[in-house]
């Protein structure tokens, strides 16, 4: 009788990996060591307010990708959704990604799109002509009173260090425009959907060939029992921290409940440092189309990640990059296993990207395994 396959993690990665190999006539095992599928997209109802809370932090699908935008149609209704982002500095709530109205209202001035790219340009410092860091990349182009403003303070307490010990790959583009588009994202196809990310997992896991155990950790079956596994667990765990930790940042989130609105918007960033959170975030208004008397918002404080928080992303600084060439060259001998997803990469994914390559893998897998009659 043929073996089954082993899913772990029954986050995007897993699930989506299971449902290509179950329409395939094979049987699958996901496991998960959390109480409820979906991982770190987890959303549920709010009991006391009925509002869709996303419970590790909010996720707004964008993607430029048709098929993964298709594929997440059969699950689900997307409602349409711009993602607005806000940003408190100084006592003065800005618009981001920063943009005509941005530049217009920090400097007091009324520029054509035309004037703002000629007067950001003379703020750059033309003194970096090869930036290696992040501030350096940031200064290039947008000179210091902007990079202060919306990058300094935000960006050393999201990642507890310094700009100038942070890479100036981060910032892969002039983080400007020279319109009025706030929209945060480009892509194409952008929504929520309209009963949360739990739903749709649950719905891709649902098959006949699909076997869900909640609470169960990897650590704990026998691996024997199956004849692929495809790992979206943290990658030095799978290796039991053989050459030490990967270091990630993890979130607490502070829960703030109030009658009416607290902010007005989905997310306000603060960019102060002496504000001790990054942003807060109020969940109501990620679907526009419900409406709720009262609000539930949360205050994000970010860390390093203890042996017992959850990791959320992955730093990938020097020393990091070198530990995780040590994993990658075990992961590498283990034949029957495929490491997917954020954890398994040490990678942060966005969900697109996620759902892209789950469905990528299953089918190569598929084809490999034809071939040698698995």
């Amino acid at each position: 009788m043929m073996k089954s396959y082993l899913c772990v993690g029954a986050g995007f990665s897993g699930a989506v990996i299971a449902r290509e190999l179950s329409e395939k006539g094979h049987t699958v095992h996901v496991i998960d060591e959390r109480s409820h599928i979906a991982g770190n997209c987890h959303t549920e109802r709010d009991e006391k307010t009925g509002i869709q809370i996303h419970r590790y932090g909010p996720h707004i699908f964008h993607t430029d990708d048709q098929q993964v935008w298709d594929y997440i149609n059969r699950f689900t209704v997307m409602m349409p959704y711009v993602n607005r982002v806000k940003a408190t500095y100084k006592g003065k709530v800005y618009s981001l990604p920063i943009n005509l109205h941005t530049i217009n209202q920090f400097f007091g001035t009324c520029m054509s799109p035309a004037e703002a790219k000629d007067f950001i340009a003379n703020l750059g410092d033309k003194s970096i002509t090869d930036p290696q860091t992040f501030e350096e990349q940031a200064l290039a182009f947008l000179g210091n009173d902007l990079y202060q403003a919306f990058f300094r303070g935000y960006t050393l307490k999201q990642w507890g260090m310094e700009p100038t010990e942070l890479p100036a790959s981060i910032l892969k583009r002039l983080p400007v425009r020279f319109n009025y588009d706030d929209n945060y994202f480009n892509h194409r196809f952008q929504g929520m959907p309209k009963n949360g990310y739990t739903e749709i997992v649950e719905k891709i896991l649902d098959h006949p060939n699909i076997q869900v155990s909640l609470g169960t950790a990897f650590e704990s079956v026998d691996r024997s029992e199956y004849q692929h596994i495809f790992y979206s667990g943290p990658l030095d765990r799978y290796f039991q921290y053989a050459h030490g930790r990967l270091g990630y940042r993890t979130l607490e989130f502070r829960e703030i409940r109030a009658t009416g609105d607290y902010q007005g918007t989905a997310v306000m960033n603060y960019s102060d440092l002496d504000v001790p959170y990054t942003r807060i975030t109020e969940h109501k208004y990620f679907t526009p189309w419900e409406t709720h008397e009262d609000t539930v918002c949360f205050e994000e404080h970010s860390s390093l990640a203890g042996e017992n928080d959850i990791p959320y992303y992955p730093i990938r600084l020097v020393n990091e990059k070198a530990l995780l060439d040590q994993y990658q060259a075990l992961a590498s001998q283990e034949l029957q296993v495929t490491f997917v997803g954020r954890l398994g990469t040490y990678r942060y994914l966005d969900m697109d990207v996620t759902i892209r390559e789950a469905i990528d893998l299953a089918k190569a897998h598929l084809a490999v395994a034809g071939k040698v009659g698995l």
